[in-house]
């Protein structure tokens, strides 16, 4: 008779000892050979919301929110093409609270299809996952493990030759280096620390779990499989620390490609940590210099030679925007609402194409003149003082035509005028000083 996995993590967890360690024999018969794969993923964040796509007429609404879930299908199709001997999921499963079910059973059927394929599946809840009361409520296949909450565990393969080390996030702020608990690495095996943390810090990202290159390599770990940040980073490579990165890119920010990183272990050593492509549709950020634009004919034409050379394969979500002092700079902004549209056309033509946004970045061809520079200097004085204060721009917004006039998607921000949002706010005044700067630049050189 086998003992049931949970029962044991149960009895295991009542055990007078810091860390649970834990034997796992069943799966795999004796290896002919010590090379072994592994496959280490992060941040699926599985149906995490698009926001803000209602806003942009022919955005591929549909293709977008669930490029999620066929995102972890290619993970699942690549663990079982190459065959790999264990994937290690360093948390951020989910995104948060579910809507219903359909999120965490979408999963567990494709750690299903690992079991049927004989791969394990190590992981530990990162903080999203922390913040989902449903999370824990559903029961995950056997061949799936979630490292402990209450603190370090430890998994073992003998077979393998695999120990993986790490501990599961029980709320979502952990302001604790969880690390500095992990356990001494397992003698004649290849030690995985698993573990959600922003080291000291990345930009855009919560300082979660937060701990030093140091304190890691300390450990004596062989690998560390790192979750949270959400671009891949090889930090180390002795030992190995290395973020994959999310799997699909969410927004505009995430631009280049997303994956997974494959392992290739010999004699208990790394001999590769390769980067592999999963994401469905990829954003980019295009940096057009239209220097060399007289008009706004000629400056999408430019774009256009960006967007053609784009690699093909999968979909493209593009925000472009055009740099460099132009000619044309006065021509792109009083014509914005149609150049916009003749890119997103062009876009349309080149097929697997979106262009989520066009911003105008680019500069007067001439330096201003001393009166021009006094008044563009006296401009943007006015502009910080307002930025100073919020609740002052708001009321000048609120009393402008501006919110009552027809205006293109690009101007009002998630599908509306929203002087509530201090996004918005800060971007339309950008815009508007933009264009004043430009206006006034360009009136005076025409004199």
């Amino acid at each position: 008779m086998h003992w049931n996995d949970s029962l044991i993590s149960s009895l295991a967890s009542h055990l007078p000892i810091r860390h649970a360690i834990i034997n796992d024999q069943r799966a795999h018969p004796p290896r002919e050979s010590p090379q072994v794969k592994l496959l280490h993923a992060a941040d699926l964040h599985i149906d995490s919301p698009l926001r803000g796509l209602s806003s942009y007429e022919g955005a591929p609404a549909e293709e977008l929110r669930t490029a999620s879930r066929r995102a972890l299908e290619n993970l699942v199709a690549l663990a079982t093409s190459e065959p790999v001997d264990a994937v290690l999921l360093a948390g951020d499963i989910y995104d948060g609270d579910w809507p219903d079910y359909q999120t965490g059973l979408f999963f567990i059927r494709q750690m299903s299809e690992l079991r049927e394929a004989g791969i394990r599946v190590y992981l530990v809840s990162g903080n999203h996952d922390a913040q989902n009361r449903m999370t824990r409520s559903l029961r995950l296949p056997d061949n799936v493990f979630m490292l402990d909450i209450e603190g370090p565990e430890t998994r073992r393969d003998e077979n393998l030759g695999l120990a993986v080390h790490g501990q599961s996030f029980k709320q979502r702020d952990v302001k604790d280096n969880l690390a500095l608990a992990y356990p001494d690495p397992c003698g004649g095996l290849f030690n995985v620390g698993l573990l959600h943390t922003a080291l000291t810090g990345r930009e855009g990202h919560n300082l979660y779990a937060p701990c030093t290159v140091d304190h890691l390599a300390g450990k004596g770990y062989d690998y560390w499989a790192l979750g949270h940040v959400h671009t891949r980073e090889v930090v180390s490579q002795d030992p190995w620390i290395v973020f994959p990165g999310n799997i699909q890119g969410r927004h505009a920010r995430e631009t280049g490609p997303k994956g997974c990183t494959l392992i290739t272990v010999d004699n208990l050593r790394v001999v590769s940590a390769e980067h592999r492509d999963l994401d469905i549709a990829r954003w980019e950020h295009l940096r057009v210099d239209v220097g060399a634009a007289t008009d706004s004919d000629a400056a999408v034409d430019l774009v256009a030679e960006r967007l053609r050379a784009l690699e093909t394969g999968r979909m493209r979500a593009v925000r472009i925007s055009l740099t460099g002092r132009s000619g044309a700079h006065l021509r792109l902004w009083s014509e914005q609402h149609r150049l916009v549209n003749e890119v997103r056309s062009l876009a349309n033509d080149l097929g697997d194409v979106w262009v989520e946004k066009v911003r105008i970045e680019t500069r007067p061809l001439e330096t201003p003149d001393e009166g021009a520079a006094g008044v563009l200097a006296d401009l943007r004085r006015t502009a910080l003082e307002l930025r100073a204060d919020e609740d002052a721009f708001r009321r000048l917004i609120a009393g402008t035509a501006l919110l009552s006039g027809p205006l293109p998607n690009e101007a009002r921000g998630r599908g509306r005028i929203d002087p509530s949002d201090s996004e918005w706010l800060r971007r339309i005044g950008d815009e508007a000083v933009d264009l004043l700067e430009a206006v006034i630049t360009e009136g005076r050189e025409g004199r």
